[in-house]
């Protein structure tokens, strides 16, 4: 039998490995704690980033991802891992994609570069369209001014035809004005200029629209005068009232109405212009260059308009109530 001594000795070793033990646990938790913090910083660093960002396992199981990369989780389906650098498009969205890796992961880095992408494809189009602008200006110049002659010679019973053809040519210079506006951009001359006297321009520039409908146009603009650039506003409220005029075209009725009202505001001029022709089938293309909600439209109108409120200090913001129409406003002179 063992000896109260040996007992005593075997119950302090178990002791000591038990404390051991115990010792070791919280070693273990603690690292454990520490590796779980480390991961969490980790996790929040990558999240900060912009980009979509993966870390995946040989295998393509994601061990770690931010938030935007959870965004479009749909890539991981179409990225080719084993191309360092690519570009891939998905959903009207493209991307630039770099793959790294590092151990036994592979670091994943997906950037937007869309709107990139559009301004390189609006730059190509303006250049292209510009130059084309100029080689059309000559002979539209001639045709307006032969036009023009043949108006005084010809039968009463013939000057509608020729009166189609000048408001043809009109369309077109119109057109080939806004291409090149839109190519080298939009400068504000602001002086001192009459409300009334731009009434007269836009009654004139009606004139000149050819439309086939019964409109009634209720263009309300008051007697004062206002700082701002005539000849730009002149363009911008025109665009708005010639878009009108088409959507009137466009629609089933045989008759419409066209309304521009001012308000003086605290510290805006405000234009509201209102139409009773079809409604706008896509609001999101509304200020998109070369996208056009409309038939006969070419895509600079709105853009143009809204550059020149931004010249101006203003906006333009797409009125969705019971009337549809545009709020155009543009900061008053202090």
């Amino acid at each position: 039998m063992k000896n109260i001594e040996e007992i005593n000795l075997e119950n302090t070793n178990v002791l000591e490995q038990l404390q051991d033990l115990i010792e070791q646990t919280y070693v273990i938790e603690r690292e454990y704690e520490e590796l779980k913090n480390s991961h969490d910083s980790v996790e929040k660093l990558v999240d900060l980033s912009p980009n979509a960002l993966w870390i995946l396992e040989e295998n393509g199981d994601i061990f770690l991802q931010n938030s935007k990369a959870r965004e479009l989780s749909e890539l991981l389906n179409i990225i080719d891992l084993s191309l360092q650098d690519s570009e891939i498009s998905y959903d009207k969205y493209s991307y630039i994609v770099k793959v790294g890796r590092y151990r036994d992961k592979i670091l994943l880095s997906v950037t937007d570069n869309t709107e990139q992408k559009n301004r390189e494809r609006l730059a190509t189009m303006g250049q292209m369209a510009a130059h084309l602008s100029h080689e059309i200006r000559n002979p539209i110049g001639s045709i307006s001014l032969l036009s023009s002659t043949l108006l005084k010679r010809v039968d009463d019973k013939n000057k509608p035809i020729v009166e189609e053809i000048k408001k043809s040519v009109f369309r077109i210079d119109k057109i080939i004005k806004a291409t090149l506006m839109f190519s080298k951009g939009i400068v504000a001359r602001k002086s001192t200029c009459s409300l009334y006297q731009l009434l007269d321009e836009l009654n004139n520039s009606i004139a000149y629209y050819s439309y086939t409908k019964e409109i009634e146009f209720k263009l309300d603009l008051p007697n004062i005068k206002i700082f701002a650039d005539f000849d730009l506003l002149s363009m911008m409220l025109s665009n708005f009232i010639f878009n009108a005029i088409d959507a009137i075209e466009e629609d089933d009725e045989d008759e419409g109405i066209v309304e521009l009202i001012y308000i003086e505001g605290k510290n805006h001029h405000i234009f509201k212009i209102y139409d009773s022709g079809v409604p706008i089938q896509d609001k999101d293309i509304l200020f998109e260059a070369f996208k056009s909600t409309k038939e006969k439209g070419n895509g600079l109108g709105l853009v143009l308009s809204l550059q020149i409120a931004n010249e101006h200090g203003g906006s333009i913001k797409f009125l969705d109530e019971e009337r549809k129409g545009f709020e155009i406003k543009l900061k008053k002179k202090l």
